[in-house]
């Protein structure tokens, strides 16, 4: 079993970073296979909109959200990290997501996905909600922890001393873990439920 980890933030060993070393670490200590992902220092544009990936597969703008693409494809857990920017996840972390989830034409559901946010004080809570959005309108189950899965500090050093903060990934690496593994079993023995057609209903008539 791999998880994808995705590391939204600018700075390739800041905050962010610190939580998701958290998390491999003891999603490793599982038999659970990771890959951090820096995406944060990428020039990473949002969605035009075009439909191209409709008719190609992939999304038009060949940078490493398709590189991802096909990593996402295989992986059994995908978690997204990013820093806290005016109460919300920080720009190109949302443009990344955007087109990933909306490029890609695999199915997504029962990939466990989870969110993590990292402030120096205020809004991770509100940065949580929004990234798993993403998750939930995929169909994909979403890990929690013991608490909103989020660290605070304004540097790798001060998340150290985060001590819930830590605990909080290390229990999320682990219900994870956890999860993907009874997904695999729940499969094997009684098949994914059955899904309907799905039923578009447009409010403007």
């Amino acid at each position: 079993m791999k998880v994808l980890l995705i590391n939204g933030s600018p700075h390739a060993k800041g905050c962010t970073w610190r939580a998701l070393t958290e998390i491999q670490r003891s999603l490793q200590k599982e038999d659970v296979d990771s890959e951090i992902i820096h995406i944060g220092n990428q020039d990473i544009r949002g969605c035009v909109a075009c439909m191209s990936c409709r008719k190609n597969g992939k999304c038009v703008f060949d940078d490493i959200v398709n590189e991802t693409a096909e990593k996402f494809k295989e992986a059994d857990g995908f978690v997204i990290g990013s820093p806290v920017y005016y109460a919300s996840a920080n720009a190109t972390a949302v443009a990344f997501m955007d087109r990933l989830f909306y490029s890609t034409p695999f199915d997504k559901a029962w990939k466990v996905g989870a969110a993590v946010s990292s402030a120096r004080r205020g809004g991770n809570s509100a940065t949580f909600d929004e990234l798993n959005k993403y998750f939930t309108i995929s169909g994909m189950p979403i890990a929690s922890g013991q608490y909103w899965n989020a660290v605070h500090g304004y540097t790798a050093e001060d998340v150290e001393k985060d001590e819930e903060g830590l605990q909080q990934m290390r229990t999320l690496a682990r219900n994870m873990a956890f999860m993907m593994k009874s997904i695999a079993l729940g499969k094997k023995e009684y098949g994914f439920p059955e899904r309907e057609a799905f039923i578009r209903t447009n409010f403007i008539r």
